[in-house]
């Protein structure tokens, strides 16, 4: 069965799309990807071999344009659709599977227009604008915030389940800094090492791309050991090995954590769409398998007292009751169904 995988932009996204892809390929079957030109999706799929061919596109988002930058964004996504439309047809793709982001628009209209079924996979508790545009023509929406939904488990891939421990001492902790760069965890994991590494703590640095030079060089100028690194497809090595995150609410992170069984501060962007991160955390922090703070909340002061009062063992106990193994599986299964 020939399927075509759409969307990205930002990692959340990407890291569905790299699930699906990875279960097809389990199963002897190599789908097609179409992307965009813009954000992450070159870095993450340009000579993937997992996939039989890729496409990026120049699509671009809607969202924060106005007037006839709008209107111009509006008509490349049509014309996309249409270049879609001969791609599809040439592929003989029988399902288009949507993980959201503007990268998803051109294929998932041209599944619209060409008739082949859609499934649409939303990863945040607030629902995307185009995936609330795209839900009505869907054949299934997943979500493990919808009611409805098939398949409630959000797709993980089985490695973060497979070396999963039960976090009982506070030894590493690690900084989740985004794929971008969360400037405002950066800011806060300099200023508060010095301390951490006087207490005896080993920690790890996920700076994203655009801090790294500027966090690495402090390590440096400031003779802190600490293993720091901008972005890693591979992040799993350095979450196994920590006991205690800080980190952002992507959905995508949020629950690779929760799969690890990896205790977490979470502190979501204030500018997401729709305040999404909050939402996303909260379900896990309503479970008491997570800690939930707003950055205009939290300083040095107020983190060490997070730290000293972790209760870290049952935090991680009440992880592993939030997430389970094979929902990638189910997903792949009733898209094949078809």
């Amino acid at each position: 069965m020939n399927i075509a995988i759409t969307g990205g932009g930002t990692g959340g996204h990407l890291a569905i799309a790299n699930a699906l892809k990875e279960e097809l390929n389990s199963r002897g079957l190599k789908p097609i990807y179409i992307g965009s030109q813009n954000g992450q999706d070159k870095d993450w799929f340009n000579n993937d071999n997992g996939f039989k061919v890729t496409y990026f596109l120049n699509s671009k988002g809607v969202v924060n344009k106005k007037g006839l930058k709008k209107l111009f964004v509006l008509t490349d996504i049509i014309k996309s659709s249409f270049t879609c439309k001969d791609i599809l047809k040439k592929h003989n793709i029988k399902a288009v599977f949507c993980v959201g982001g503007y990268s998803a628009a051109p294929a998932s209209f041209a599944s619209i227009l060409s008739k082949v079924p859609l499934y649409i996979h939303e990863q945040n508790a607030v629902v995307g604008k185009l995936n609330k545009l795209l839900k009505p023509f869907s054949k299934e929406f997943f979500s493990s915030y919808d009611n409805n939904s098939k398949v409630k488990e959000y797709p993980v891939s089985d490695k973060f389940f497979e070396s999963k421990r039960i976090r009982n001492n506070l030894n590493t902790i690690i900084f989740l800094g985004g794929s971008q760069g969360a400037n405002f965890i950066n800011n806060l994991a300099m200023k508060t090492v010095p301390k951490l590494k006087e207490k005896g703590f080993d920690i790890i640095h996920q700076t994203g791309k655009n801090d790294f030079s500027k966090c690495n060089e402090f390590y440096k100028k400031n003779f802190l050991h600490v293993e720091c690194f901008d972005f890693n497809k591979e992040i799993l090595e350095s979450l196994k090995k920590s006991d205690f995150a800080i980190s952002r609410a992507g959905a995508s992170t949020l629950w690779e954590l929760s799969a690890n069984n990896l205790p977490a501060l979470f502190i979501p962007y204030p500018h997401a769409a729709k305040n999404h991160q909050y939402f996303n955390a909260k379900k896990l922090c309503d479970q008491n398998a997570g800690l939930l703070t707003i950055q205009d909340e939290l300083n040095e002061e107020v983190l060490f007292k997070i730290l000293d009062n972790l209760k870290l063992n049952q935090m991680s106990k009440n992880l592993s009751h939030t997430i389970t193994k094979n929902g990638i599986k189910e997903i792949t299964n009733i898209i094949l169904k078809g």
